[in-house]
């Protein structure tokens, strides 16, 4: 009998076509499917009514949170304004000042289940020095809230306090930038980031302060979000990829390795090793002082003492005269004499009255006169 091939047998797929199936489901790369949805234009979810929920809530709901004390005065004064906003949800606020704490309950009138979590969010806010006009912003339906903690993602003191200032930017432009790109309202306070907005918009805030805080600049996330709104606005644009659009920076490492202050030197290598080092009692040998009796060699030791604390205080009290002497004159530069004596030349003065007498204001010289009357007799001669 004939021998059957393996790829034929059993009713399954041969292998080729089980490693074309393997690489199909490798290809299909991973897509965030909030990306996915796109929402009409001009759609709005329409508000929760008491009509949707005529019951009400079946329990009690209560939150609570904790504020620092230079925060106090500022709750102290617009809490009114926060029991007023709270009062419309039917949701009751307290305020604790001796434990330091607000507190949010539902009551029987509640009908929105959600309005207790947005009560919440608002008290968290205003804890986080976040202003009341913005942080009552929350109830709204179409706004959200995240706080993003920031203390923990640095080790070093010093560096966590120069990204945060990289998130403020000089006068504050690069947040004011992130939050007109984002319509996010962005409050920086301690070891916290509260931001404030639309979902979509939490998203990118979110985004540029982790990796301000990774030590990427912000500057590289402001451009991205400033093309891709430009690339929003083109209908075409919607429904292709931006990468092609998008700007990729390459993160550089510029830091060189720290060279050593002293650098050591490696010796050349020799087969013999060093001389021993001479011992005390060589050197004392060597100098004669091991034959000497125990006063001989305290006197000596004292002498050597004397004559150090000689020299100190020689060296000191030239170090006071030094004030007393006097600092030297400069050398009297000697003023010379200005020469009355002049020679005069007499006889050169006699001279120059005699010709300014003959010469007349606007006369001529004698030889041009001369010149002009023998023209003026052949003149006269040619006529006749």
């Amino acid at each position: 009998m004939a021998a059957v091939p393996e790829e034929q047998v059993g009713p399954g797929p041969g292998p080729k076509h089980r490693e074309k199936h393997k690489n199909k489901k490798k290809a299909a790369p991973a897509v965030d499917e909030s990306e996915l949805l796109t929402v009409p234009d001009g759609w709005k979810e329409p508000a929760f009514t008491r009509e949707d929920n005529p019951r009400g809530l079946l329990e009690e709901s209560s939150f609570a949170t904790l504020f620092p004390k230079y925060r106090e005065a500022y709750l102290k004064e617009c809490w009114p304004l926060v029991q007023k906003a709270l009062g419309e949800h039917y949701v009751n606020a307290a305020l604790d000042l001796i434990e330091g704490s607000m507190t949010v309950t539902t009551t029987k009138k509640t009908f929105d289940p959600y309005a207790i979590i947005r009560a919440r969010d608002l008290i968290k806010l205003l804890a986080r020095s976040v202003p009341f006009e913005q942080a009552v912003r929350i109830l709204q339906d179409d706004v959200a809230c995240d706080i993003i903690k920031i203390g923990s993602l640095v080790r070093k003191r010093e560096t966590f306090i120069k990204r945060r200032a990289r998130l403020l930017g000089p006068k504050g432009s690069t947040l004011k930038a992130l939050e007109l790109l984002t319509n996010c309202y962005i409050m920086v306070q301690g070891n916290t980031v509260s931001a404030l907005g639309p979902f979509s918009g939490l998203k990118e805030v979110r985004k540029v302060v982790l990796d301000t805080m990774k030590n990427i600049h912000p500057i590289y996330n402001i451009k991205t979000l400033m093309i891709k709104r430009e690339l929003a606005k083109d209908p075409e644009l919607r429904t292709q990829s931006w990468e092609r659009f998008l700007p990729k920076f390459k993160r550089k490492n510029l830091k060189k390795r720290k060279e050593p202050k002293k650098k050591n030197t490696k010796k050349e290598y020799t087969p013999f090793p060093p001389p021993q080092p001479e011992s005390q009692i060589d050197k004392e040998l060597a100098s004669g002082e091991y034959f000497l009796k125990e006063r001989q060699k305290k006197r000596k030791q004292m002498e050597e003492i004397k004559a150090k604390q000689a020299d100190a205080v020689k060296r000191r009290q030239e170090e006071r005269n030094k004030a007393f002497i006097p600092p030297k004159e400069k050398p009297a530069v000697k003023t010379k004499k200005a020469s009355t004596e002049k020679k005069i030349d007499i006889e050169a003065i006699k001279e120059k009255v005699k010709n300014a007498k003959k010469k007349k204001l606007g006369a001529l010289p004698e030889e041009e006169v001369k010149l002009k009357m023998a023209a003026d007799e052949k003149k006269k001669k040619k006529k006749k």
